[in-house]
């Protein structure tokens, strides 16, 4: 059995590093963000004290509890990515809840370093990783543009030579045309790097005329 003492310490411990992690999340404006990874850390090991408790008390398997938490947090982890059109976003977001759960576990099992190191390394991964990726991995950007149909031909024609120019590769194209509201919507998916060449691009089309807005995410 796991003294009060320890699971106290074990409890606030789990909150501290589900609140740092958390705390990423959502400055970067994710959907599960401080309160999420604290609450779900503070569950995991709950969960895990749990565990060991019945199985010190009735002799049981300690994993039993255990491997449900693991598997039962892919369904939390499912309702934090979203789907933009062609973009989808919230896997990083899914992951970090699948690991803060694991983590959550690790300090219920009473591992505070490794619980420690995990999430430090974790904080790592989602901080500079990410400025890493935007400075020099190609990332790939939606480029939304809603054209009047009165010149449709020549004003499309005109977004398709200034797109082809200035994007390093184009990915996917689709266009939707609204009869009701008459303009068409562009969808092209495109590699851009940097967001310099992103206002570029968005000045550039801007500028063509019949165009009516633009919208690179």
């Amino acid at each position: 059995m796991i003294e009060t003492e320890q699971i106290l310490i074990r409890i606030v411990v789990s909150l501290l590093l589900g609140g740092l992690v958390g705390f990423e999340r959502e400055r970067d404006g994710q959907p599960a963000g401080l309160r999420t990874h604290m609450i779900l850390v503070l569950g995991a090991c709950l969960a895990m004290i749990l565990s060991i408790n019945i199985a010190s008390e009735y002799g049981t398997d300690p994993a039993r509890i255990a491997a449900q938490v693991v598997s039962g947090i892919g369904f939390l982890g499912a309702g934090a990515i979203l789907r933009f059109g062609f973009n989808i976003k919230g896997l990083t977001t899914a992951s970090t809840l699948w690991t803060m759960a694991v983590i959550g576990m690790v300090i219920g099992h009473g591992d505070y370093w490794i619980g420690i190191i995990a999430t430090v390394l974790i904080l790592i991964v989602l901080g500079l990783l990410d400025t890493f990726e935007h400075r020099f991995i190609r990332a790939s950007r939606i480029c939304e543009i809603v054209v009047d149909v009165d010149d449709i031909n020549r004003t499309v024609h005109e977004v398709r030579e200034v797109i082809n120019a200035n994007v390093q590769r184009k990915l996917s194209y689709s266009t939707r045309k609204s009869i009701r509201h008459k303009h068409l919507r562009m969808e092209v998916v495109a590699q851009i790097a940097g967001n310099e060449k992103v206002e570029d691009l968005v000045e550039k089309i801007s500028g063509i005329e019949g165009v009516r807005a633009v919208k690179v995410e």
